[in-house]
């Protein structure tokens, strides 16, 4: 087994910068993938938010005083300063620029220029930066696409590009053009599509998710350039933090509770209901949700099945909304106005709020128009919460239908992107619901799933390995982090520094595959 230096470059790492699961990935892989003993690092944009939690009074997060690397990219300067992310072992890199110091990840009519800055920076320093140089650049969605480009025809730096949610694309050709250097080669019409060309091996987040964009149907355009990519294109499952996501243990919850004892959700149901204005009742189905207000989340068949629902059960309804449509959140309000009582929305990402939600509701929806994979169900059934969800993506491979008569499933599922499907599944939970023995059976299925990046870091280990044609696996696969024999695996020897040999040139090979 050998040590391999690899670079995690997004938009996105939790705890830090949060909108999606990207963030959650980022924020927890990479501190597997160390334990595992390999030298992982991140590099992200210094948010304006981020200026105040790395300040250097005492108990902020630590930040180095100076930058450690300035070079001019794109014309602009670039500094990026050295930390470590919160509360891990793990190096962070932190892309500082004025384009980063308003406080927000997304949106604004400079988010094109931005990141591509971004991509460029990470780049050149991957380039440039002798103290420390990485073997391999792990891109994350299309804020990074342009990496596999400009590593193309490296001979000492490999790429692998994971694709989170394959709708969102990035900047076109013509605009990279008026932004950029483009090398001779490059011939993707926008970066999503850059990452997949050019990457050694790129990734989805969900096995099923990586059939999917095969396909016409989820393929956004790019299904003949994904099907083309053939074996080095996988589908590898998320997982989530099982230290920071645990019931036994979460802070934020009004009681903890475990697996063999799950007293402690009634305390977290009322302190739910009473908190949002709900009536007060432990025997009333509560259902959550915790999702951005765009149609890829389903919040066209909500607004559709869950009016109706409502008016027609005694069920509660609550809402954590983050960014989104506009349309949507009226009509969510609307929705909340008609059901006093019965149904509250949020607005805004809430951390506190939405461990509530995990912790006290009974059901947690979630009928997605596609999901690459999702980390809500995970989180939702680690804590009792049983999921409802439709079947696509992820949640096909993380959500098992419940059939009653044989004890067997997790969740509730249904196939079709209608209002009449999800209406049955929630009336079919809102029934089991009401026998207490079967569901609290159903509750601990779930909780006793293993979501955790153990079995996940593996995988990506063996594809790093494809890249380096190294062994980065321990001789005697380690056992679960929660296993007390395990420990960490021992190292041999380090990669060697001399540039790898990629044989004929990237291109070259291509068209005699």
């Amino acid at each position: 087994m050998v040590q391999a230096r690899i670079l995690f470059a997004a938009a996105e790492a939790a705890p830090l910068a949060k909108v999606g699961g990207m963030a959650d990935v980022v924020g927890s892989l990479p501190v597997v993938l160390r334990k595992l003993g390999q030298d992982v690092r991140i590099i992200m944009p210094l948010y304006g938010f981020l200026w105040d939690k790395f300040g250097q009074e005492p108990g902020q997060y630590p930040r180095s005083k100076d930058p450690i690397w300035s070079k001019q990219v794109m014309g602009q300067v670039a500094d990026i300063y050295e930390s470590v992310l919160p509360g891990t072992d793990v190096p962070l890199y932190l892309v500082s620029h004025y384009c980063f110091a308003p406080h927000r990840i997304y949106y604004g009519e400079d988010e094109f220029w931005r990141f591509t800055f971004f991509a460029n920076a990470v780049a050149e320093f991957a380039w440039t930066y002798y103290p420390w140089k990485p073997n391999i650049i792990h891109c994350h969605d299309w804020h990074t696409g342009m990496i596999p480009a400009w590593m193309h025809q490296a001979p000492d730096i490999g790429t692998v590009f994971t694709i989170h949610n394959l709708a969102y694309q990035g900047p076109w050709r013509w605009q990279l053009e008026r932004m950029t250097w483009l090398p001779w080669y490059f011939s993707a019409h926008n970066t999503m599509a850059a990452g997949i060309l050019y990457a050694d091996q790129v990734n989805t987040v969900s096995p099923t998710y990586a059939m999917e964009i095969r396909t016409p149907l989820h393929g956004e355009g790019l299904q003949d350039l994904l099907a083309w990519k053939g074996e080095r294109l996988r589908g590898i499952l998320n997982g989530i933090d099982t230290d920071r996501f645990d019931p036994r243990t979460d802070p934020d919850l009004e009681a903890n509770f475990s697996i063999d004892d799950l007293s402690g959700r009634a305390a977290n149901k009322a302190t739910l209901q009473a908190k949002l204005g709900l009536i007060v009742n432990p025997d009333t189905f509560l259902m959550g949700m915790v999702a951005r207000l765009v149609e890829q989340k389903g919040i066209d068949l909500l607004i559709q099945a869950l009016d109706r629902f409502l008016a027609y059960s005694d069920a509660q309804f609550v809402l954590l909304g983050g960014s989104g449509e506009t349309h949507y959140e009226g009509r969510i309000r609307e929705m909340a106005e008609r059901h006093p009582g019965k149904m509250a929305y949020q607005k805004g990402y809430q951390p506190k709020l939405a461990q509530l939600i995990y912790g006290g509701a009974d059901a947690f929806l979630m009928p997605s128009r596609f999901e690459p994979c999702g980390i809500s169900q995970m989180i939702a059934m680690r804590y009792g919460c049983v999921p409802i969800v439709r079947r696509t993506g992820g949640l096909v491979d993380t959500v098992s239908h419940h059939i009653p008569s044989k004890g067997i499933g997790t969740g509730y599922c249904f196939d079709r992107y209608e209002a009449l499907d999800f209406y049955t599944c929630l009336a079919r939970a809102w029934e089991a619901f009401q026998h207490k023995e079967t569901w609290q059976a159903l509750q601990k299925r779930g909780m006793a799933s293993d979501f955790s990046w153990h079995r996940s870091a593996l995988e990506y280990l063996r594809m790093y390995e494809l890249i380096l044609n190294l062994p980065l696996l321990p001789e005697k696969p380690p056992e679960p982090p929660n296993s007390p024999s395990s420990s960490p695996p021992k190292l041999k020897k380090p990669i060697s520094s001399q540039p790898r040999s990629k044989g004929i040139p990237k291109l070259q090979q291509r068209h005699e595959e």
